[in-house]
């Protein structure tokens, strides 16, 4: 659960391929995280990430947006879009929306769980489009589901109109992973073929 981060777990595989990689040493892990904070935000249309994500207990590979208005619009009020993340599973996609909820300390304004075939067995195009109060998640040519206003838990604030920065990570353990265990192999890959913006026809 501790998030231990190394830059050296992050590089170019040198066929154009950005690897995130989880290694083991000892009873300590590390891993790598890539995002675009301060350098690049999204406005709406759609973000796709190519990216072959791996298997195993205790691994936790994601793709999320989060507001690019965060250092002055501190998160949760900044929102949060979980296009896919994958604790301990290959198999069940999670894709989430974070964001304050008034008279809760609790972020998860809504969630959409899909039953999936084995997606570390090869590249996917995870995706997600962002339009005026709507924003669609889906794998390949599958929708996976569609958030609106409507789709908030009681007492939840739409925060999602705004700018985006992308993050893209493999995470060990945690409370929702769990731990990893002796069948986890280790050093565990994500590797990541591509990311493309495409804005939308219309606004």
């Amino acid at each position: 659960g501790v998030e231990n981060y190394q830059t050296s777990n992050v590089a170019l595989d040198g066929n154009g391929n950005l690897v995130l990689k989880a290694t083991k040493s000892g009873t300590s892990y590390a891993s790598g995280w890539v995002d675009t904070k301060n350098k690049v935000s999204f406005g709406y249309g759609t973000i796709t990430a190519r990216v072959k994500v791996p298997a195993g207990q205790g691994l936790w590979p994601a793709f999320w947006l989060k507001g690019a208005n965060e250092d002055t619009v501190p998160w949760p009020k900044s929102g949060e879009i979980d296009v896919f993340e994958l604790p301990s599973t290959s198999t069940t996609i999670y894709n989430t929306l974070h964001g304050p909820i008034s008279g809760s300390t609790g972020t998860q304004q809504a969630q959409i769980i899909s039953t999936v075939p084995d997606l570390s067995a090869d590249y996917h195009n995870y995706w997600v489009t962002r339009l005026p109060n709507s924003i669609t998640i889906g794998v390949d040519d599958q929708t996976l589901g569609t958030f609106t206003p409507d789709s908030l838990s009681p007492g939840s604030e739409w925060v999602y109109n705004q700018p985006q920065q992308l993050l893209l990570n493999l995470a060990v353990g945690g409370g929702w992973a769990g731990a990893p265990n002796s069948s986890t192999q280790f050093p565990a890959t994500m590797t990541v073929d591509w990311v493309r913006w495409d804005p939308p026809a219309t606004v």
